[in-house]
């Protein structure tokens, strides 16, 4: 016996050579990266540019873990990559059902 009710069980986190994988391809096409108002804010107030940001998101390497988001079907990361020759950037990124980005901040990773 079934129970209709039940919820379907939380998928654990993605690889993260997939999530990484999949968040550039994603981003070859800067029509699925979406930026939040937080993240436009610390971009200018860092002088920052979004082509930096999104060259981060290409190229960029992950630092630390792949977590789950606030919704089901989210994944949240930092993607980090140096500035040509000056500071690393680190940008924090949301995957959203596997089709969508979020970028959710931008930083220095030295603070300065």
């Amino acid at each position: 016996m079934s129970d209709d009710n039940a919820e379907p069980p939380v998928a654990g986190p993605p690889n993260p050579k997939e999530f990484l994988a999949r968040v550039r391809f994603l981003a070859q096409d800067t029509s699925f990266i979406s930026w939040s108002r937080h993240a436009r804010e610390r971009m200018e107030e860092r002088d920052i540019s979004i082509r930096m940001a999104v060259t981060v998101i290409r190229e960029g390497y992950l630092k630390g873990e792949v977590v789950a988001g606030k919704s089901q079907g989210e994944w949240k990361a930092k993607i980090v990559r140096n500035a040509k020759g000056r500071r690393d950037v680190g940008v924090v990124v949301l995957l959203f059902r596997n089709d969508r980005l979020l970028v959710k901040t931008v930083e220095w990773e030295d603070v300065r």
